[in-house]
């Protein structure tokens, strides 16, 4: 289970993050709905450890974690970018097998044999030679997921899975997100797409900018 408790974010005078609290169960999928500028990729950002919050505190299964940390007990959340970012001058496997043979340290055949079948898994059991300009943009947002989730994660993340696809591919995200749920992985999305979060969503967080808060 993941818990987010009291946290705060501003921007210089701009106030975007103040006191969000937010729980995600183990294996349910929690998606964040808003407009722009109400702060749901800050949100994301501050829990996947790549904005650092102005206060507040992250909890793993009621052991507080620090998502910027480097032990590997604060290395828990996987995240796929809204624009994939993808190594351009490496192949797909190698996207995939990077990082776990540089962080985790693990030893290139047995990435490989782990990446392959990630592959299998999301149906790109060919594309393991091909570079990211090769694919279509489904396809480079199932070798993001693959690699997000060749690290191990015990929570993935998503910044607007399906805001670069093309929308008869939304039901192809929205099945592989709750084929993970089967799995058992605990998801959490930001999306502008209301009716995708109400199609895969266990629970939708609502938010919206401070300055329309405090205006009602």
């Amino acid at each position: 289970m993941l818990e987010v408790r009291d946290l705060k974010k501003s921007f210089g005078d701009r106030q975007i993050l103040d006191g969000v609290n937010l729980t995600v169960n183990d294996g349910e999928i929690l998606c964040i709905v808003g407009p722009s500028g109400a702060g749901k990729t800050t949100l994301l950002r501050c829990i996947t450890g790549l904005e650092t919050p102005d206060s507040g505190e992250f909890f793993i299964n009621g052991r507080r974690f620090d998502p910027q940390g480097t032990d590997a007990a604060d290395r828990v959340i996987g995240v796929v970018f809204q624009d994939f970012k993808l190594f351009p001058n490496l192949s797909v496997m190698e996207n995939i097998t990077l990082a776990p043979m540089m962080v985790l340290k693990k030893n290139k055949q047995e990435a490989i044999d782990d990446a392959q079948k990630l592959l299998e898994e999301l149906g790109l059991n060919t594309k393991g030679k091909l570079y990211p300009y090769q694919l279509s943009g489904g396809q480079k947002q199932r070798v993001a997921i693959a690699r997000a989730l060749a690290m191990k994660p015990e929570i993935l993340c998503y910044d607007e899975p399906t805001s670069a696809l093309d929308p008869n591919l939304r039901k192809d995200v929205a099945n592989i997100i709750l084929g993970l749920k089967k799995d058992g992985m605990t998801q959490l999305i930001v999306t502008h797409d209301l009716e995708f979060a109400e199609d895969i969503a266990d629970d939708i967080l609502r938010v919206q900018p401070i300055d329309q808060r405090q205006n009602k």
